[in-house]
């Protein structure tokens, strides 16, 4: 099959098309028909995906499967995958099947709520894909939109507020990124993205407005990629449209958001921060370390005083994400194997802790922390699952949360041991908030009167947790899973990096000596 990214990109975007053009009426048969056909659509996705797993070859470094085509006004449609982005499709396609049977109890809009996830999963699935600048930002950008409205119209209370700010916040962001595309451009002469990772980019230091930019252009177009994925990502300090967001937006909003879109930021680094700009990355990394272990430890403190369910997990999903950046910026091997994997890792398990909270939120209607207590007499079931995530989202050895953190830790300690010593605080840290949580909400006596019929997992909702649950276990018991897809295109990338470092180095000196 020579088109098999495109048919995965694309089939949700049809089947959402079908449902625009087709289905008609606002009953009930009519919403059972939206969830059924974006439940086959999301299902075909991810059959067809594992096709795309099975013919990869792990050894290549290079973009396997490449297609192109020509575009509007001249530019180039052109997708491919690597062994950084394979495991992203594939974590995309693995997850909006279980995204669709989670809201299956949906009944306002349900048409356009369908239409709006599978929409999106085109857009996600076209980020990892791109090949082209403007291919790339087209999809980018466009993500935002079916995210903006799910949040905004099946939100809860403060809806309109949070989609407002999670849309400002991204775009801003993503503005100057368009600005340094343009530069990208003009400086290059192309938007081919593996023509630009090896072109180089200049790097001697010039002054700006009375200001030494230190690694010249390279550093000022690493700030501008970097405005807009250290908000997606997000990073400190830039990440409070996240907590509102998450808090806001529906359940299975909210999966999607943590499990697929945060790792937009993440992937941004590695496709295009470190490979195009090693020297402005290298510049910037002592302070991006900082401001991860910042991250790790703020986050995790802040996330022990919250009383809403999701704006805990939304914390720690932040406090996770601070590992990742933390990760790809130590630039060696362990740091950026275990970032790609935290960020899988943290797809299933971000993903199944707002299914827990979304389990007991569609039977209660709440999502305060003190409404609850007690909940293992009545639901041991569901008891059991919540433990299971919150022990993986701590860490714990056997599970894929393990692994993730302690490949990043001895990433960085190679690179900046103080840097490590707090992010390690972090992790004690996350413990917790995230014991804490359990304990309120599961354990203790069953006081309160409004729990006393509360009813555990239906058969739907235990389906859902179940490919979850395998495989957090299966990572973590077998890493080599991930590790031997990645590992070749990391090891290729780390090469590169380290080469243009000392090419640029070796150019200043000569530029010295003349």
């Amino acid at each position: 099959m020579d088109n098999l990214l495109s048919i995965v990109t694309f089939i949700p975007a049809l089947a959402a098309l079908i449902l625009a053009l087709f289905l008609r009426g606002n009953d009930e048969a009519a919403a059972r028909n939206a969830k059924w056909l974006a439940m086959i659509a999301t299902s075909a996705t991810f059959f067809v995906s594992l096709f795309i797993l099975f013919q990869f070859d792990s050894s290549s470094t290079g973009f396997q499967m490449v297609e192109e085509a020509s575009w509007v006004m001249g530019m180039q449609y052109k997708m491919g995958v690597d062994g950084i982005s394979v495991l992203f499709v594939m974590l995309t396609t693995f997850m909006m099947p279980l995204v669709i049977a989670a809201s299956w109890d949906v009944n306002t809009r349900v048409k356009e709520y369908m239409i709006a996830f599978l929409l999106l999963e085109t857009l996600m699935l076209g980020v990892f894909m791109a090949l082209d600048l403007v291919l790339f930002y087209v999809f980018f950008e466009a993500g935002l939109i079916p995210m903006f409205l799910i949040i905004g119209i099946w939100g809860g209370a403060n809806r309109i507020y949070a989609s407002f700010k999670f849309f400002l916040y991204t775009f801003l962001g993503s503005v100057l990124m368009l600005v340094a595309m343009v530069a990208m451009f003009v400086d290059a002469g192309t938007t081919d993205i593996p023509t630009l990772m090896t072109h180089s980019f200049g790097s001697e230091s010039f002054s700006l407005l009375g200001i030494q930019v230190v690694g010249g252009l390279q550093t000022l177009m690493f700030l501008a990629f970097f405005a807009s994925f250290a908000v997606k990502m997000p990073m400190w300090p830039v990440h409070t449209w996240l907590p509102d967001a998450h808090v806001q937006a529906p359940t299975a909003g909210s999966v999607v958001l943590a499990a697929i879109l945060l790792k937009m930021g993440g992937y941004g680094f590695l496709r295009f921060s470190l490979p195009m700009f090693p020297v402005g990355a290298e510049v910037m990394t002592p302070l991006i370390l900082w401001m991860s272990a910042i991250a790790i430890v703020y986050t995790s403190l802040v996330a022990l005083v919250q009383e809403d369910m999701k704006k805990l997990i939304a914390y720690s999903s932040v406090a996770h994400m601070g590992y990742v950046t933390m990760g790809i910026f130590a630039a060696n091997q362990q740091g950026i194997d275990g970032a790609i994997f935290q960020m899988i890792s943290h797809g299933f398990i971000s993903g199944a802790l707002f299914l827990c909270v979304g389990v007991i939120y569609d039977r209660m209607h709440t999502r305060e922390i003190d409404a609850y207590g007690g909940l293992v007499t009545r639901m041991p079931a569901y008891a059991l699952i919540f433990m299971f995530f919150t022990m993986a989202n701590v860490g714990l050895p056997g599970t894929s949360g393990f692994v993730g953190e302690f490949l990043t830790l001895i990433g960085v300690f190679q690179v900046n041991t103080w840097v490590a010593a707090v992010a390690t605080a972090g992790v004690i840290l996350s413990a917790a908030y995230a014991l804490w949580l359990y304990r309120r909400v599961v354990m203790g006596d069953l006081i309160k009167e409004s729990l006393r019929t509360i009813t555990d997992m239906t058969t739907r909702e235990r389906a859902i947790f179940a490919p979850l649950v395998v495989m957090t276990l299966l990572l973590g018991v077998y890493p080599a899973l991930v590790l031997d897809i990645i590992g070749p295109s990391v090891e290729a990338l780390v090469s590169n990096y380290e080469t243009a470092l000392a090419s640029a180095q070796d150019a200043l000196q000569t530029a010295a000596t003349n």
